[in-house]
């Protein structure tokens, strides 16, 4: 049984000013290509399907269309769970058409995936909070799910049953999915584990978040789940929520973030992404190969020395979305911003860092008048931000504005 493991694909995100949808639609195509090349039996996504609770329609749109195509045509059932940047009733919504498909969404620990059966082969054998077991066309044995969509402690007190409990959260969940496994995964099928929680080995580092994801530690109460919590008759577990592939343990089974398949923000530049691809027979250990996706648009931070060396370097890299500081010992000009935009169409932002230090230490150590008038207190505050006295196109500005100001009132 050949499975192929993705997440937090954040369908509607953005970086800054800049759309990503096309970027999503490139490289959700080469999903379903790699989908289709290798042969794959399931997907699974494993959380971070949208980027915010109300996605824009074209996000909504984009989805449907790829999981759709990725079921081809109800052979290959697509499982997709719910993360913590989407809303677990929007996930489950369109879940009685998109059975119809082959595509199975669960937005809460405790959803029950209702029994169907399609003229493809794929049928649902048995179901449970939280569980599911799947007939595969062309496969005799079954495939078994642990499904765990992300959950606050709110959410998993629900679902495990102990709402006024005391006990540490992965204790509980370690239980509830013990007894599913006890009930129904035994060493006639493959069974997997998928669910959108923050892992790591007990007594390990912590990987670290993306610096513009929603923390899951801080959110809600959620806690770390340890590797150890997993059952022994899991065969791998399908993780989401970090955005870099890594492999958190090898024991008791494989357990992996898949990774994003795009760089959602800069702390994730020069990222390699991938796909992983899942051997899997009975009773045995899986295998886990990687795809390296070709679509992602790289990320890059640059520090350049003045408009000029910014300039080679941009006109050498215009495929990538860029972020840029400029160390400079002057004020950047409207002229020389304007150079720097119309030289690559991918500029994220543009970060000055002025060198007059030792005028930012003089400011430090200043004691400020505040009866001094309203330009020297903007001078004053420009000299402090900036390291360096406003030009007097600026003054000019500010004294229009403050002139309006004084009419008006």
């Amino acid at each position: 049984m050949r499975i192929l493991h993705t997440s937090d694909w954040h369908l509607g995100k953005r970086l800054d000013d800049f759309s990503r949808l096309e970027e999503q639609r490139a490289v959700l195509k080469e999903i379903r290509e790699v989908a289709d090349r290798e042969e794959v039996d399931v997907v699974l996504v494993a959380g971070d399907l949208f980027d915010t609770f109300n996605p824009p329609t074209e996000a909504v749109e984009l989805l449907y269309k790829t999981l759709k195509g990725l079921t081809n045509d109800g052979r290959r059932p697509v499982i997709a769970i719910a993360g913590n940047h989407d809303s677990p009733d929007r996930i489950e919504s369109p879940d009685p058409l998109a059975r119809e498909c082959g595509i199975i969404f669960t937005g809460y620990p405790h959803s029950i995936v209702p029994p169907f059966a399609l003229d493809s082969g794929l049928k649902v054998l048995r179901s449970d909070e939280g569980f599911v077991e799947l007939a595969l066309p062309g496969h005799n044995a079954p495939l078994r799910l642990l499904l765990t969509s992300y959950a606050n402690e709110y959410r998993l007190k629900t679902y495990l049953g102990h709402e006024n409990s005391e006990g540490e959260m992965r204790t509980l969940l370690q239980e509830r999915w013990q007894q599913l496994a006890d009930r129904y995964c035994d060493t006639n099928g493959v069974n997997l584990l998928v669910t959108h929680l923050f892992m790591v080995q007990k007594g390990g580092a912590f990987p670290e978040e993306p610096e513009d994801e929603k923390p899951i530690l801080h959110v809600g109460g959620a806690q770390a789940v340890y590797t150890e919590n997993i059952p022994a008759q899991v065969q791998y577990a399908a993780l989401g929520h970090l955005h870099r592939m890594q492999r958190v343990g090898s024991a008791p089974c494989p357990v992996y973030y898949s990774g994003s398949p795009l760089s959602y923000s800069f702390s994730e530049a020069n990222q390699e992404k991938y796909l992983l691809i899942i051997d899997a027979v009975p009773g045995e250990t899986v295998t886990v190969k990687k795809v390296e996706l070709t679509q992602p648009k790289p990320l890059s931070r640059k520090r350049a020395g003045g408009v000029e060396e910014a300039l080679r370097w941009l006109s050498e890299n215009q495929n990538a979305l860029v972020e840029l500081t400029l160390v400079t010992d002057t004020f950047l000009t409207a002229t020389d911003r304007r150079r720097l935009n119309d030289a690559h169409p991918g500029i994220v932002s543009i970060i000055p860092e002025v060198t007059l230090a030792g005028q930012r230490t003089e400011y430090h150590t200043k004691q400020i008048d505040l009866s001094q008038k309203m330009e020297e207190l903007f001078r004053d505050y420009f000299k402090h931000e900036k390291g360096q006295e406003p030009n007097e196109e600026i003054m000019q500005l500010f004294t229009e504005l403050l002139a309006e100001e004084e009419v008006e009132a």
